[in-house]
């Protein structure tokens, strides 16, 4: 299918590594300019030139989003070098377990920063481009702000956010024509994640106790089937899909725990 993405300039926040940098060659192999903004420069590199390699376009900006000074600068650098943006992923985030008894406020404040005050900053930022291009925004967000998962209350909070936030811009943004989405994602296999699963005695046993409970093929959802979809949802071919909080995540999160 032809997503029509041709010359698109699409902001990708932490698309240097995992579900980011799946989105951003997804991007690239739709003939979209993908720009990885992420707070280091060798990994941004990196992803530069694994996309150029593939026959992609990139640009990269290196920024540390919990600074609202940096998403500014970003957004604005990214407008002056393109003069124009057509689609905004926000996914920079790390679930930091940041719980409720052995937290503390400052640390929760901290991880608020880290996973959802910068998707408000570089949508706002954005939003003087995306209007004049009826653009779209896709938000990556977490099972954990349905499910729980316990020792992460900051993460969670800031998932619900994200997805409270997605409803909001859907409905905030309709005179301009601008759509936007959310994916939630349950159990996708990046290099965060299998950093997790190490710190387990037996990693490899984890992993199988957690593919088990995946409903659909009992495996990982992978950075590229995430991309897939955030693909779909910034092009055209999903012009009346506003407001969703869509889930790819194999049936982990909705279908009934009895048929595992």
């Amino acid at each position: 299918m032809d997503l029509q993405l041709n010359d698109k300039v699409i902001v990708v926040t932490g698309g240097a590594k995992g579900i980011g940098l799946g989105v951003a060659e997804a991007l690239a192999k739709e003939g979209a300019i993908p720009v990885i903004v992420g707070r280091n420069e060798n990994d941004n590199l990196q992803a530069l030139d694994k996309i150029k390699n593939s026959g992609g376009r990139t640009f990269q900006v290196v920024a540390e989003l919990s600074n609202p000074e940096e998403c500014s600068k970003a957004i604005n650098h990214i407008g002056n070098h393109f003069g124009k943006i057509e689609g905004l992923v926000n996914n920079a985030g790390v679930n930091d377990g940041v719980g409720l008894e052995h937290g503390n406020y400052n640390r929760f404040m901290e991880s608020l920063h880290k996973n959802l005050v910068h998707y408000y900053l570089m949508a706002h930022f954005a939003l003087p481009y995306l209007k004049k291009t009826k653009g779209a925004i896709v938000n990556i967000g977490s099972k954990t702000a349905e499910t729980g998962q316990g020792n992460t209350s900051a993460y969670a909070a800031a998932n619900g956010g994200r997805n409270a936030l997605t409803r909001e811009w859907a409905v905030e943004l309709l005179p301009y024509g601008i759509r936007v989405n959310a994916i939630i994602v349950a159990e996708c296999y990046t290099p965060l994640y299998e950093n997790w699963v190490k710190t387990f005695p037996d990693p490899e046993e984890k992993l199988k106790s957690i593919t088990s409970k995946i409903p659909l093929d009992k495996r990982m959802t992978t950075s590229e089937e995430i991309a897939n979809m955030a693909a779909f949802l910034l092009s055209e071919k999903s012009s009346h899909t506003t407001g969703q909080l869509i889930h790819v995540d194999g049936g982990y999160v909705h279908l009934d725990r009895a048929i595992l």
